[in-house]
């Protein structure tokens, strides 16, 4: 389970994750960084800088600028981002690679900004076919966390009532009409990517699918 691996290591498997997101960033040509990633209010640059902004605010900052905002997340998603987003691509990837070994963090569990990671990571590969995909130990740590509480995402109400086993790797759980999939797919479904259901299968994949 994620809470019982150390605090640095999942931090460290986020450092990785994030030094070979940068690596296939550094080969997107401008049309490429213009395009709609799989949070479709952001392209792809506006989630590299949204991941730069994640990783370069502690908690007494993030919570001024929630107070700025009024509680408006998406105002405040938005001004973080436009904070650290670079006049061209090329400058906001040197800001992404400035924090790849940061382990700020607004709050919560280091699990959870591994997700952050991971999932803007297959936002960004997805659409654009890249074929780079997270190690199944990583994506079983967020599978785990996911599957154990709703966080930023309602993770654990999307798998409520089904058995879900990944094809790849040694996360299970759940009873119910069975999901199954690779790690990284499951991960993908339960923060809410309705595109990779199709790559589910089972009894209750149809019954996921509905719910997002």
């Amino acid at each position: 389970m994620a809470n019982s691996v150390a605090r640095q290591e999942l931090w460290t498997m986020a450092h990785t994750e994030r030094a070979a997101l940068a690596e296939d960033l550094a080969g997107l040509d401008e049309e490429q960084w213009a395009g709609r990633s799989l949070c479709e209010q952001w392209t792809v640059e506006e989630v590299v800088a949204h991941l730069t902004a994640a990783a370069s605010i502690g908690p007494w900052r993030w919570m001024r600028s929630v107070f700025g905002a009024r509680f408006d997340f998406d105002e405040h998603n938005a001004r973080r981002l436009a904070e650290h987003r670079g006049a061209t691509p090329a400058e906001t990837l040197d800001r992404f690679r400035a924090i790849i070994t940061s382990s700020t963090a607004p709050f919560g569990h280091p699990a959870a900004w591994l997700g952050e990671v991971i999932v803007h990571a297959q936002d960004i590969r997805h659409p654009l076919g890249l074929p780079s995909l997270p190690s199944v130990t990583a994506a079983t740590e967020v599978a785990e966390f996911y599957a154990s509480r709703n966080f930023t995402v309602n993770s654990r109400s999307t798998i409520e009532g089904l058995r879900v086993e990944a094809t790849d790797g040694p996360f299970a759980t759940g009873a119910g009409p069975l999901v199954s999939g690779s790690t990284i797919a499951l991960v993908m479904a339960m923060a809410g990517r309705a595109e990779y259901c199709a790559e589910l299968e089972g009894a209750g994949s149809a019954m996921l699918r509905s719910r997002l």
